[in-house]
């Protein structure tokens, strides 16, 4: 007589937590200031208060902008704070800084909409495999977010984890 194949991982109390539902939605943009240096090093501010006048903000109308300079020239802090004048009310958010920061900072606002309590007493398992910007910084937030309330906290697939945390009575 066949035993029937019993799936103990569904069966299992282990909640499997994948980061990849915390990538927000919406698009990007970008906003880079190497594209009004002089000579690609200097920051002339009138041409650089022409080009801004002119420029179309409405292009980034309902999405996320990351302002930065990509090329390795000093900035002075009023170009950030003008171009802060121009994209504040079109964008749905922007911030001065890289677009992989950028997208750290959306991740963690969709982290902290998360009610971390419905973990209490968990035994969790962050998935492994998300096509995630920075992984590493990603699961340590996670991480960071889980620990005052799971149980205990793995890494990986439910068929082959690694621990990492355990809480103790």
């Amino acid at each position: 007589m066949e035993q029937p194949i019993i799936n103990r991982v569904a069966s299992s109390s282990l909640i499997s937590l994948d980061l990849a539902e915390f990538i927000p939605q919406g698009e990007r943009a970008v906003f880079d200031l190497k594209d009004y240096l002089f000579q690609g090093m200097i920051l002339r501010e009138k041409d650089f208060r022409l080009a801004i006048k002119e420029f179309d903000w409405f292009v980034f109308r309902g999405k996320s902008v990351a302002i930065y300079c990509s090329t390795d020239a000093i900035i002075p802090t009023w170009a950030y704070m003008l171009v802060a004048t121009k994209v504040n009310g079109v964008a749905a958010l922007s911030m001065k800084g890289s677009p992989e920061e950028l997208e750290k900072k959306l991740f963690l606002q969709e982290l902290d909409k998360k009610d971390w309590s419905t973990f209490d007493g968990a035994k969790v398992i962050i998935k492994g495999c998300s096509d995630l910007v920075d992984p590493d910084f990603s699961f340590f937030e996670a991480t960071q977010r889980l620990i005052p309330w799971v149980s205990s906290l793995m890494y990986g697939e439910p068929c082959s984890t690694v621990p990492v945390f355990k809480k103790t009575s």
